[in-house]
């Protein structure tokens, strides 16, 4: 394939971007075909208990309700079992069918999202065994999904906070030489360029602006369900809000399950925005708290100065090269006695090649035999540093995470973790 046809070249997209297009693209294709699969399984199981469902009701009207015959207690606990059991199957007149496409778009949806509101569920043996073989590939996909997304959004805060960082350095600096700025500690144009790059954000900030972002979109939904969904008040809408983007799901308001609705299209396609936007922010919010805890927890463990906690000194290393001061101490105690007037040099005072070794001064050859090892992991940080700098001046700023796995491990090589002092 030639170079200008590729995928990134047609989108104009740097390989991290072009990554989470695809899988953004790729993950809604599964979605597409396993609401499709989920539908031909389970619609016509639905469509024939709600058929048996309104059968049964209308045979009960029939015989009780127009007085054809005597209550029977027995009966009616039987109707209303199976009027609970309608209910919850969505089986009702005015509710939605849970299994057209549309609504077994939402259950997969809520399936790969690990939110599982839990109103709706496979009924069959064949759709039960689908579940799980789809299920499997589908949630380590979205998992993967909100990993990339949680990367693109902390890079794009840590590229606008450093260029507010950098508009503020500057403006220091400006200040600084008009005379206008007065500052007792570090001038700001002492500041060099190599701590503006090495710059990384508060974790404190970004825990900020990730709380704004999620109460703005919690706020704006909620208002958006209280006005559509029938019986809403605005609260009823925050909690549904929090427990569908927490991923907790506890299915007893769900939202886009009447069978019509006002813009009913756009709705829908609205509700499915909300809800991808709110998990997204929660999910990054909650790795951003779990930094904050991590950082707690390590404070906490130096308050409580435990002993198993304190690490122990390292030993010197037999091949360090010794400051002067410190040879000529270890050279007169290491010195033995045998008689009088004879003196024997222990090891840490012997001669290579036949040259008494002077008190400062190593030669090259001992050093170089000292430390074959020091000096090959030496060069390998040396080679992986430069090789990385490389790459991130390649794909531009904020490009590439290198490190670790995982939300958590993306945060710690994005984000500055401010440390507690005593």
């Amino acid at each position: 394939m030639a170079r200008g046809t590729t995928f990134c070249a047609l989108l104009h997209l740097k390989e991290d971007n072009a990554r989470f297009v695809l899988l953004v693209l790729l993950l809604l294709l599964y979605m597409l075909i396993g609401a499709e699969i989920f539908h031909l399984i389970e619609g016509s199981t639905e469509d024939k208990e709600r058929d048996i469902y309104n059968s049964r009701y209308s045979e009960y009207v029939h015989r009780y309700l127009n007085l054809s015959e005597p209550f029977n207690k027995t009966d009616f606990d039987k109707m209303l079992d199976d009027y609970a059991t309608a209910s919850a199957k969505g089986l009702l007149p005015g509710r939605r069918p849970r299994w057209d496409f549309p609504g077994a778009f939402y259950f997969v949806a809520t399936v790969v999202s690990t939110i599982g509101f839990g109103m709706t569920s496979p009924s069959t043996s064949s759709g039960r065994v689908m579940l799980i073989i789809y299920g499997l590939p589908g949630c380590a996909a979205c998992i993967l999904f909100f990993n990339i997304f949680l990367e693109r959004l902390i890079t794009l805060l840590a590229y606008v906070m450093k260029q507010c960082h950098e508009r503020r350095i500057r403006k220091l600096k400006d200040q600084h030489q008009n005379g206008q700025a007065k500052n007792g500690g570090r001038r700001p144009s002492e500041q060099s360029d190599d701590d503006l790059e090495n710059w990384k954000p508060s974790v404190y900030w970004v825990l900020v602006y990730l709380t704004l972002g999620a109460i703005s979109i919690a706020c704006t939904a909620s208002a958006v369900y209280t006005k559509v969904e029938p019986g809403w008040s605005y609260l009823d809408s925050f909690y549904f809000c929090f427990v569908a983007f927490s991923t907790i799901g506890f299915g007893d308001l769900v939202s886009s399950q009447e069978s019509s609705y006002n813009q009913q299209y756009w709705y829908r396609f609205g509700n499915f925005i909300f809800l991808t936007a709110g998990v997204c922010c929660i999910y990054s919010f909650y790795n951003v708290i779990s930094i904050i805890i991590k950082q707690f927890l390590n404070w906490a463990i130096k308050k409580l100065d435990c002993r198993c906690c304190h690490r122990r000194r390292p030993r010197p290393r037999r091949n360090a090269i010794t400051p002067g001061h410190l040879q000529r101490q270890m050279n007169s105690a290491g010195k033995r006695h045998n008689g009088p007037g004879n003196v024997e040099v222990t090891d840490y005072d012997s001669e290579t090649d036949g040259r008494r070794m002077s008190d400062e001064m190593i030669s090259m050859k001992d050093f170089l035999a000292a430390n074959k090892v020091s000096l090959a992991v030496m060069q390998k940080q040396l080679y992986e540093t430069s090789q990385h700098r490389h790459h991130s001046n390649k794909n531009g700023v904020g490009q590439g995470l290198s490190g670790g796995v995982g939300g958590l491990a993306m945060l710690n090589n994005k984000l500055q973790e401010t440390e507690r002092r005593d």
